[in-house]
């Protein structure tokens, strides 16, 4: 059965890497006229890509975003799309790239003592979560930094310890292949402007499907607010102190905003904005036991929350058409999950043996200091055999998410 599962899996999966072309990595100032076939024909295609029959919701009226895709999370299917594959600066947003390949190197206990050489490199203008140096964080402080404020100092930081920014963005350069996220080309791990680092709608949303397999990748894309340390002080009385200062997540449909209201069923992922890239947004929600994915880049109106409002839409829209419409491409496995190699472990980049074996322990909630209980975890349950499990995966390209973080509705 396995045997099978490989075969057939590859024998479907063969065409869309072959179809694939090698554009460059310069942001192009239109949509090329043929883009990458990763994922389907219909995604090479420039345009919306939708397929309208009886029942099925017409698209939403007012996107603005030059590009965007809707897909559903588990079984991969992409329901609409427009300009999936135009290669665009992506902002902040590829930090869920850097924090899906470096994640799993360090225990959230693990402690740095930050030096001055840690913090080179990063961007003026950047967004920095308050990073000092000479103070000592935890692995988790960072990461907190990295998903609520988009720290870019905490990206630094990081990748400090993971032998300084070559290394990282070489690493990350690689992690992207490996998704088959083949628009994408890392040269700031930060998502800062610069020239050639490029992604798309469709690449950052597989990053997104590869780090919410992740339990710690998803329990900090869904933490609201959280307690950062501050700097070390001295007290009227001469005693050195370090007090925390609050930190809120920046994605405005977690945490909502003026005139912009919490989106139900929201539980992540990662918004970014820059001057290349105006605004940036992937996010993951769940309605009715469907878990969506959406990801909107460059909206041209110029409206406030723009991006997240363009979201909004999009996602009512593909909850209404979700087993209604056809789908016009899908979302690929990793590469290693096509062979049932290496990624399929739990854990690892792109790992989705966990979901389909269900070997991770249910998580009571999502406790990153501060989320007030916000977040829950809710575990995808199973006696199947984990070979069983995984062949059934090859067979069906499903990813199931386990412990999928889910907002609770507010008291």
């Amino acid at each position: 059965m396995v045997a099978s599962a490989l075969l057939v899996s590859a024998a479907l999966t063969a065409p869309a890497a072959a179809a694939s072309p090698s554009p460059g990595t310069s942001p192009s100032a239109k949509p090329p006229a043929k883009m990458s076939a990763v994922g389907g024909a219909r995604l090479a295609e420039p345009g919306t890509q939708v397929n309208p029959a009886p029942g099925v919701p017409v698209l939403p009226k007012g996107i603005s975003a030059r590009s965007w895709i809707v897909a559903d999370a588990e079984s991969g299917e992409v329901l609409a799309a427009h300009n999936a594959h135009w290669r665009l600066a992506p902002a902040s947003t590829l930090k869920m790239l850097f924090a899906d390949t470096l994640l799993p190197k360090w225990p959230k206990t693990a402690k740095h003592k930050v030096k001055l050489s840690d913090l080179a490199g990063v961007g003026p203008g950047s967004s920095m979560v308050g990073i000092k140096e000479d103070e000592t964080y935890t692995v988790h402080d960072l990461w907190l930094g990295v998903f609520l404020r988009s720290g870019n100092d905490a990206v630094h930081v990081l990748s400090a310890m993971n032998g300084g920014v070559e290394p990282t963005v070489a690493e990350m350069n690689k992690h992207a292949e490996e998704l088959q996220a083949l628009d994408t080309h890392v040269v700031s791990p930060d998502g800062y402007d610069a020239p050639k680092q490029v992604s798309s709608a469709y690449d950052l949303t597989l990053i997104a499907r590869s780090g919410m397999q992740k339990k710690d990748f998803r329990e900090y894309a869904s933490t609201v607010r959280a307690k950062f340390p501050g700097e070390t002080k001295k007290n009227k009385k001469g005693k050195k102190v370090r007090e925390s200062f609050e930190i809120q997540n920046t994605n405005r449909l977690l945490t909502g905003d003026a005139g912009l209201p919490v989106y139900k069923g929201i539980a992540g992922v990662k918004n970014g904005n820059t001057t290349n890239a105006g605004a940036t947004f992937t996010g993951v929600a769940e309605r009715d036991g469907r878990v969506l994915l959406v990801t909107v880049m460059n909206p041209e109106k110029d409206g406030h929350n723009e991006v997240y409002k363009e979201t909004a839409k999009l996602f009512d829209w593909g909850f209404e058409a979700a087993g209604k419409v056809e789908p016009v491409g899908e979302l690929v496995p990793p590469k290693g999950a096509q062979a049932g190699g290496p990624s399929a472990s739990p854990g690892q980049a792109g790992g989705s043996a966990q979901g389909a074996g269900g070997g991770e322990k249910p998580v009571a909630s999502a406790p990153a200091g501060g989320s007030s209980g916000i977040g829950v975890a809710l575990s995808l349950t199973g006696g199947v055999l984990a070979l069983l499990a995984g062949a059934a995966y090859l067979v069906n390209r499903r990813w199931p998410l386990p412990d999928l973080v889910r907002r609770r509705p507010r008291d």
